[in-house]
Formats: C-alpha cells, sequence, structure tokens
C-alpha cells in the first residue's frame, strides 16, 4: 500500500525542483565555471584588444632587456586575445585556461617581479588584479568549462 505511495511522492517533489534552473548542484556548479569563465575571459581579452591598438612594443623591450626574442612578444596576442576568446566559448577551455595561466606567469615574471610582495596603501596586495587572473584562469583549467558551453561537457579538454 505504501509503496505506490513512494514513488508519486518522489515524482511531485523531482518535477518541482527541476522548474528552477538552478535547483540541482551539479546546475549550480555549471552556472559558476560559466560565470567565472566569461568573467576573466572577458577581462583578459580587454587587455588583448588594448594591445592590438597600442602595439606590443613595450612587451618586445622586456623580452629583449630579458635576453629573449623580441618577436616572442606576439604571442601575447595568444594569451590575451585567442584564448580568452576560448574561454568564453567554453571550446578547448582547459588548454586556452593553462595558456592565460601561462601569459600572466610570463608577465609577472617580466614586468610584475618588483611588486610581488608588495602590499597597497590599503593593505591589499599590489598584484590583486594580475592574481585573479592567474588564479581564475588555473581554476577554470582546472575544473574545466561545465555543462554551459559550446563545446559541452564532452567537449575535447572540456
Amino acid at each position: 500500500m505504501n509503496t505506490r505511495a513512494a514513488p508519486i511522492a518522489s515524482a511531485a517533489s523531482a518535477s518541482s525542483s527541476s522548474s528552477s534552473f538552478l535547483a540541482t548542484p551539479a546546475a549550480r556548479d555549471d552556472a559558476g565555471k560559466l560565470v567565472l569563465r566569461v568573467s576573466v575571459g572577458v577581462l583578459m581579452l580587454l587587455h588583448g584588444i588594448f594591445k592590438l591598438s597600442a602595439g606590443v612594443g613595450f612587451i618586445s623591450g622586456m623580452l629583449a632587456k630579458a635576453g629573449l626574442p623580441g618577436g616572442l612578444a606576439y604571442l601575447v596576442f595568444v594569451g590575451e586575445i585567442v584564448a580568452p576568446l576560448l574561454m568564453i566559448a567554453g571550446v578547448w577551455t582547459r588548454a586556452a585556461a593553462a595558456v592565460v595561466v601561462i601569459n600572466m606567469l610570463v608577465a609577472f615574471g617580466l614586468v610584475h617581479m618588483a611588486d610581488l610582495f608588495a602590499l597597497t596603501k590599503q593593505g591589499g596586495w599590489a598584484l590583486e588584479l594580475q592574481g585573479l587572473y592567474l588564479f581564475g584562469a588555473l581554476s577554470v583549467a582546472l575544473m574545466g568549462a561545465g555543462r554551459l558551453s559550446v563545446a559541452g561537457p564532452n567537449g575535447r579538454w572540456n
């Protein structure tokens, strides 16, 4: 007698919980992954767009000063335009995020080493913006894109 009531009750509760987009932990995880990869991707992309108009002369000079070929500066377009676009779309997301991580590590090494342990007047880390890019991209590389991506959860490198 109770065996018929239990399936009906569980079916009713399942239908009411599926009516909300973020009703399940998996859906919330996917939404969080979407927010993280799009926000890191868009913010990094803005830096790349600026470098398209301003050029990479500054980076080329820093590379030459470090004894590296100045032509490597053009790789910044991969790390700040191509990789963020792939992250935003959710295609090859882990690989794209890893490229952003490498891009940020190079930026730390070439430009920001003097401020690595510096604090601002307000007590924050002097490199908090760069740190957020680095650790946000690292998080995306570790977690992947989630279901809410062009390639979907089973896409290569997602």
